[in-house]
């Protein structure tokens, strides 16, 4: 696991997994992993200055450490970086397990095909959901910007840190609210890994949430146990 991304949501993967590893194998094992927790702020500053290359070569270099420490397979414990998932793809020394992928995967399976995009500025404003989705005939619609702004602000300057407060809650509801209205969705992608903490329900007004730390959890619980 490349973790850090930030840490409440790594938390949040070391446990889900721990829990479905257990019960999908039945026997009282546990899983093991190895865990690079990598720090946030370069990985921040890379957006920000728009450098990919060097935000590809940042993550590269964990992935590494867990290869060399006997990791047979690597994720990616956020959203935002799958940005350079095909630049590490072809760097890795190790099969990565995309949560892109993955969740494009688990909408088919729902059949849904008209789904909000939520996460940071850098995810809803880029290209790496839509390109995996489109593939599949999939629809994905953004915020408007001001709207963007708001998630975007709320991610860093609460979810991140671990504040999770009902009046932001009920500011995303909205937002899903008058994206049904304007752009008659049919799902929400939690495309954020610290949405889910504050967005705990399965759905919202019979709209379902994609959430994509479970959904990238199952997948790597699904390779552990194959």
């Amino acid at each position: 696991m490349i973790g850090g991304l930030g840490p409440e949501s790594t938390l949040d993967y070391y446990q889900r997994i721990i829990a479905l590893y257990r019960e999908r194998a039945g026997d009282g094992h546990y899983p093991e992993f190895v865990i690079a927790s990598v720090d946030l702020r370069k990985g921040l500053d890379f957006m920000d200055a728009k450098n990919l290359t060097g935000m590809g070569d940042f993550l590269v270099g964990a992935i590494g450490k867990v290869a060399r420490a006997g990791a047979e397979f690597g994720i990616i414990c956020a959203n935002t970086p799958h940005i350079v998932f095909d630049q590490l793809a072809l760097k890795s020394p190790i099969p990565l397990i995309s949560i892109v992928e993955a969740t494009c995967a688990a909408a088919k399976t729902q059949k849904l095909n008209r789904l909000a995009l939520f996460g940071t500025r850098y995810t809803m404003q880029a290209n790496f959901y839509p390109k995996v989705f489109m593939r599949e005939g999939i629809e994905l619609h953004t915020p408007d910007t001001g709207d963007q702004d708001y998630i975007h602000d709320k991610y860093f300057s609460e979810l991140v840190p671990g504040k999770f407060l009902p009046e932001t809650r009920a500011d995303l509801l909205a937002i899903i609210d008058r994206m049904k209205a304007t752009s008659d969705i049919d799902g929400v992608i939690l495309a954020g890994t610290e949405l889910p903490l504050i967005l705990r329900d399965p759905d919202h007004n019979g709209i379902p949430f994609l959430d994509t730390t479970k959904i990238h959890v199952e997948a790597a619980v699904a390779e552990m146990l194959s």
